[in-house]
Order: C-alpha cells, then sequence, then structure tokens
C-alpha cells in the first residue's frame, strides 16, 4: 500500500506548538518529507526566507498560534500581539509560497484554525477576532486561486487536550483534572510532544 504523501515535502510552521507535534508525525507516517520550522513568524523578513530555504514544496500547513489570553472583552492590550502572531503572518506565508505553487497549477496550503473562528469564546476577544480573520483570508485567497489547481482551506478544530488552550495554572487544578478525566504526567504536556 502506497502512503499517502509519498514523494509530497510538506513544511509545517511553528512546529513545535499548538497541533504541530501531531502534524509531523501524522505527515511522515504517510510518507511526507517534512520540513518542520520552529521559528516564530512575527518578524516580516522570515515567511520568505523560510519558504525559500524549504525550496520545492506540494503542502504548506500554516500552523499559527499563540496560547490564548484571558482578557475580558475591553481589554484589548493583547489584540496587537495576537494579531502580529497568527495574522499578519499569513499574507507573507502567501506571497512567498503562492508563486511556485500557482506555476506548477498544483499546491495544497491548509491553516490550522479554530472553532473559535466561528463563534466567540468568552473571554477570548483578541484570539477569536484573530481566528476569524485568519479564516476570512483563506477563504478569499482560496476562491482566487482555486482555478489554477492551487487548494487552500482551513481546519476550524474545536478543543484539543493541548496547553495553548489550557495553561499550565489551569490544568494544575485538580477540580480541571477530575472533570477532564486528565492524570498528572499523561497526555500532552509542554516540551513532551
Amino acid at each position: 500500500m502506497t502512503a499517502r504523501f509519498d514523494g509530497k515535502r510538506v513544511l509545517i510552521t511553528q512546529a513545535d506548538t499548538f497541533m504541530g507535534p501531531a502534524l509531523c508525525e501524522v505527515f511522515a507516517e504517510q510518507g511526507a518529507q517534512v520540513v518542520a520550522d520552529t521559528e516564530p513568524l512575527a518578524d516580516p523578513a522570515y515567511p520568505q526566507a523560510m519558504i525559500e530555504a524549504a525550496g520545492r514544496l506540494d503542502v504548506l500547513i500554516a500552523n499559527l498560534a499563540v496560547p490564548a489570553p484571558s482578557t475580558h472583552a475591553h481589554e484589548v492590550s493583547e489584540w496587537r500581539h495576537v494579531f502580529a502572531h497568527m495574522v499578519d503572518p499569513l499574507p507573507r506565508l502567501f506571497r512567498a509560497v503562492l508563486p511556485q505553487m500557482l506555476e506548477r497549477r498544483a499546491g495544497k496550503i491548509v491553516l490550522m484554525g479554530s472553532a473559535s473562528a466561528l463563534r466567540g469564546m468568552k473571554r477570548t476577544s483578541s484570539y477569536s477576532g484573530a481566528r476569524g480573520a485568519q479564516l476570512a483570508y483563506v477563504q478569499a485567497v482560496g476562491v482566487e486561486v482555486a482555478p489554477h489547481n492551487v487548494q487552500v482551506n482551513a481546519i476550524a478544530q474545536n478543543f484539543v487536550d493541548n496547553p495553548t488552550y489550557f495553561p499550565a495554572e489551569v490544568q494544575a487544578n485538580p477540580r480541571f483534572q477530575r472533570e477532564r478525566f486528565l492524570t498528572p504526567g499523561t497526555g500532552y504536556q509542554p516540551g513532551n510532544a
């Protein structure tokens, strides 16, 4: 049986955070040549340099995340930080990778998004706003490049056991562990992906 991604070159951004470790594992199991980049993408010049260093790509997984800040809606102190790490890198990534995909008339870009793009969550207005902006941008680009056989999509997953959603102080709370059926020392832990 042939693996689904045999011969395909896949770049996963922020491969050490959010869904990155699991994505690397799954794509490698399916035969992909995985390029796992772990640098933050807030530096405006970095996405272009990363794509150039990666070379020919069949798939780009835009795994962009920051811990969801827990702030009230009227507190906007986190807004610029969240958008700088989750929204601003998207057009830079697309500008860097789309020319090669459009030239070959082949390629796939997938944004690892969040269900918070579709419905706001309490005390995460900056995070939900950024996720919504990501989704709108991906949809617009997807419509534009679809006639050239380049697919651009987003996955809007819901909660996963991940410190991006559940900070260490929340995970350490005995009530959280009991209610989520977590046993200390098991499951996904920061630095233990």
